[in-house]
């Protein structure tokens, strides 16, 4: 697959450029191109940055860093099994446990909720930094709701961290889960209070707490683009007509 010129393989992580110095240089920097085009694309275009994952992968699957790289390529196109087999083999390369969260996800995504709640009860999770235990929650929280718990899913999301005024990496979308919850359970109100909470927090735009906020709320946005086009086309019927009535006079004469 092409790789843009500006892309030097100097742009990925340090500790990714470290294992990948046990590979022959010229082989070491095309993985890493690779690898710095699966992160570059993996929002924008999932499949795009799956195509290179799988390049790099085919050059060296004995690096860590290259299977948990295919793992989340495979797991952005909801490759749920591909993704939970290369995070496996990811973590037995490293003996961490820091993909244990995503690892659940996938039983999820692969219709296995009480798996992924078994995994939630794992000694692993203790062994977690404090934003992969919060995403462990959210994926216990999740798999609740995959089995119609929606009550469970609620009191799971209930924290230290959902009550820290705090705003952290996570708690945009531990709001926003929260609300979404409530809001299943019908308890609108509170959901209400919940999105609000989400939009204070949610500097990057990463959820869309902003629109549900507003839907609830009954405000309806109209795209500014829609608007200068409808009003071109009136602009452009009144010029028809006018034309038109021009047309008639010179006939009359």
């Amino acid at each position: 697959m092409p790789i843009p010129e500006d892309v030097t393989g100097d742009e990925i992580d340090k500790d990714v450029r470290q294992e990948l110095q046990s590979l022959p240089k010229t082989l070491a920097d095309d993985v890493a191109r690779n690898l710095v085009m699966v992160a570059r694309l993996i929002d924008e275009d999932p499949e795009g940055a799956y195509g290179y994952s799988r390049v790099a992968l085919r050059l060296a699957s004995r690096v860590a860093a290259v299977r948990e790289a295919a793992g989340f390529a495979a797991y952005a196109n909801q490759k749920y099994a591909e993704a939970l087999a290369e995070f496996r083999a990811a973590r037995r390369m490293t003996g961490t446990v820091d993909l244990w969260p995503v690892m659940a996800d996938c039983e999820r995504g692969l219709g296995r909720p009480e798996k992924a709640l078994d995994m939630a009860g794992a000694p692993e999770v203790q062994k977690l930094d404090k934003a992969g235990q919060v995403e462990m929650r959210l994926v216990a929280a999740g798999a609740r709701r995959d089995m119609e718990q929606l009550d469970a899913a609620i009191v799971t999301l209930q924290s230290s961290e959902l009550a820290s005024n705090s705003v952290q990496p996570w708690t945009a979308r531990l709001r926003y889960a929260y609300a979404d919850a409530l809001f299943a359970a019908g308890r609108v109100d509170e959901a209400r209070e919940w999105f609000a909470k989400a939009v204070e927090a949610d500097r990057d735009g990463s959820t869309d707490a902003s629109d549900r906020l507003a839907e609830l709320d009954g405000v309806e946005f109209v795209d500014a683009l829609d608007e200068r086009e409808e009003s071109d086309s009136e602009v452009d019927d009144r010029a028809g007509d006018t034309d038109g009535s021009a047309d008639e006079d010179d006939d009359e004469d």
